[in-house]
């Protein structure tokens, strides 16, 4: 089987295996606990969390560990626009995941205000007009790194520069789960104050994320019980969890160069076989910077859904839009805030590279996605 949806899983990688396997037997105890057997849980959590933290620039007391990159999106927008016992104003993208969507379309429904910056027809913010809409009463500002659907890379920076000169007690939050595949996720250099990420999709485990939250950023806790994560998320660690997404981030920094070179490369010979083969062929968001394992493209007259179970029975694995909307009957909300028709959002595919991608699928998976369009043109 050819795996291009990786935005939606990535295989565990064999040193997240690796580090993993002494907490199936040996290393069972409650990080909360007091004798031996619990130290143990508790040395690997937190030299897990050193690790991470020191993977973004951050301090290990500014890391939350979540049960994934929804929870901790969730956190981060639900925590800020309740904080202090308000309902702080929201102000976002029309593209973002919608565990971003949600939480501020739930704050909505509690009395917060929600403002959505505009976007291109390539999926982009401008920085000096989501600054616009800026307030005294602005809780949190949230644009993502990369779109887990188009992989359009946004100007987070530039979003989080134009911000703080404006309001410089402004609170800015970036869901980088998809964007960390692509490249380092330094929270100094991005310019946020607080930072989402997800474990399985860069080969680490399911179940487990993180939320960076910079020091003295106020932000309500949504889960309240034994106060861990210094009381902003309650509840028993998953250690085996954590210290597996700490070895997938190890892995994955070490590689970080050899991985972008080999995963692009990989991807623009699968769009440029493509083209070749499928002349009307349109990649979305080709006007805009785009992360380097996500390939998100049109193909004139072939309606998604058809063509992916003819892919899937070939043994090619895709997606039409990202792993949370799968399945559903709307179109993707990401191509119609980009001004795509419900007709042309039909005919999109995602196409999205890993870690586990080896050398010369990305032509293999192009001249089997032509032949297979081809049959249903």
């Amino acid at each position: 089987m050819l795996y291009l949806d990786h935005a939606a899983s990535s295989p565990l990688r064999p040193e997240v295996w690796a580090a993993m396997e002494p907490f199936r037997h040996d290393v069972y105890g409650n990080p909360s606990g007091s004798h031996a057997i619990s130290r143990k849980a508790k040395n690997a959590l937190e030299d897990s969390r050193d690790l991470v933290a020191s993977l973004i620039n951050a301090d290990p007391k500014e890391i939350v560990f979540t049960g994934g990159g929804s929870e901790a999106d969730n956190l981060a927008i639900k925590g800020r626009a309740f904080s202090g016992g308000r309902r702080g104003a929201i102000i976002t993208s029309p593209t973002e995941h919608d565990a971003v969507l949600g939480s501020a379309e739930h704050c909505r429904s509690l009395g917060s205000t929600v403002t959505f910056a505009k976007v291109t027809a390539d999926g982009l913010v401008d920085p000096a007009e989501t600054a616009s809409h800026v307030t005294a009463d602005t809780a949190v500002v949230s644009i993502m790194m990369g779109n887990n659907e188009t992989g359009v890379r946004m100007p987070v920076e530039a979003v989080a520069a134009t911000v703080k000169a404006a309001h410089p007690a402004a609170i800015v939050h970036t869901d980088a789960v998809q964007g960390y595949v692509s490249e380092r996720a330094d929270v100094d250099a991005l310019g946020v104050d607080l930072l989402s990420l997800a474990a399985h999709k860069f080969g680490g485990p399911k179940g487990v994320g993180l939320l960076y939250v910079r020091s003295r950023t106020p932000l309500a806790p949504l889960v309240h019980g034994g106060g861990q994560e210094l009381g902003r998320r309650s509840g028993t660690h998953n250690v085996m969890a954590v210290v597996g997404m700490a070895a997938a981030m190890a892995a994955l920094e070490e590689e970080r160069a050899a991985f972008r070179a080999r995963v692009m490369g990989e991807r623009d010979a699968f769009e440029a076989t493509l083209a070749k083969l499928i002349p009307d062929l349109v990649v979305t968001g080709a006007g805009a910077p785009r992360m380097v394992q996500t390939s998100h493209l049109r193909i004139p007259g072939v309606r998604n859904e058809m063509l992916l179970v003819r892919l899937d029975r070939a043994g090619l694995a895709a997606s039409a839009a990202s792993a949370c909307q799968s399945g559903a009957a709307t179109v993707s909300h990401v191509l119609e805030a980009m001004g795509m028709t419900p007709a042309l959002a039909r005919e999109c595919l995602r196409f999205s590279f890993g870690w586990s991608t080896a050398e010369g699928e990305g032509t293999r998976a192009a001249r089997l996605v032509a032949g297979e369009a081809g049959a249903l043109r």
